[in-house]
């Protein structure tokens, strides 16, 4: 039986808990809200608990727009891309850290915790991909960053905790390290590689910066720098005074939703995966 002291901290806990959903959740309501109100409802600004005066008019404009469906796709490119590639790429760097007996095992980690305290710095870092001739290409956003030195360790903790007798069968039955480690070691591995995968599939899809510094072409541009460019265009317009112009609050809230929507789809499917992923991965070694 519960005292008044547990009864006392579950309804606090649960209470505050209910607050930071809230205000976690509201403003991604905020602008769902918006994006269905008209343009007008849209201009008097303030809290959005529902829409006012509903309408799909600014989805409408969005989606009729050829910008927002190339930078859909550039986004979907370097998501995907990048994705995979990073998550393959991790695995590899991580999985023959943990072998005893792989030569220069201890420097390798050394180097690769070192790159987490200590980086180029952003010039050193875009005058390399602009003499390997990545500026304005859509490979800038994936091939730079296409290893975390963090999700590296994270990998490596939970290889480690993978018993050591099925590579020892497997390799008594003929099979080589590569195949111990993509028939074996990865299909075992499912809940680490859906976690730095949704990782950096987050990470990627929200990658404003990279595309920011390294794309000039408009038809270069991903949903982030698009997005932008919406509000750039709405301040600009508020200062001149051309009110017409500048009523593009809903517009703005239905580009920012239809951006998030593909995330927030993929992630249910992820979650089972994440939980167990995080947790194996940061607590054995």
């Amino acid at each position: 039986m519960n005292s008044i002291g547990d009864r006392i901290f579950n309804t606090v806990n649960a209470a505050v808990l209910i607050a930071l959903a809230v205000i976690t959740l509201y403003p991604m309501w905020h602008e769902i809200s918006m994006s269905l109100s008209s343009m007008e409802g849209a201009l008097r600004g303030g809290f959005f608990l529902w829409p006012r005066e509903f309408t799909l008019a600014a989805y409408e404009a969005v989606l009729k727009s050829q910008y927002i469906w190339t930078a859909y796709y550039n986004t979907i490119f370097t998501t995907v891309i990048g994705t995979i590639l990073s998550t393959l790429l991790t695995a590899m760097t991580a999985y023959p850290l943990i072998k005893a007996r792989m030569p220069g095992k201890n420097i390798l980690t050394f180097l690769i915790l070192f790159t987490m305290l200590f980086g180029g710095g952003l010039i050193p870092t875009y005058l390399l991909v602009k003499n390997v001739g990545l500026v304005n290409s859509l490979w800038a956003l994936i091939i730079p960053s296409a290893i975390s030195a963090y999700n590296v360790l994270i990998m490596r903790s939970f290889f480690a905790s993978l018993p050591a007798e099925l590579e020892e069968s497997a390799m008594i039955d003929g099979a080589n390290p590569i195949r111990i480690f993509f028939r074996i070691i990865l299909p075992l591995s499912m809940p680490v590689v859906a976690t730095i995968a949704l990782w950096e599939a987050v990470g990627r899809w929200n990658n404003f910066f990279g595309a920011l510094i390294y794309l000039n072409d408009k038809s270069k541009y991903t949903l982030p720098v698009l997005i932008r460019d919406i509000i750039n265009g709405q301040e600009q317009a508020k200062a001149m005074g051309d009110l017409a112009a500048s009523a593009t609050d809903s517009i703005i809230a239905a580009t920012i939703v239809l951006s998030l929507l593909p995330i927030l789809c993929v992630y249910p499917f992820l979650q089972k995966y994440f939980v167990k992923g995080v947790m194996i991965g940061a607590v054995k070694s």
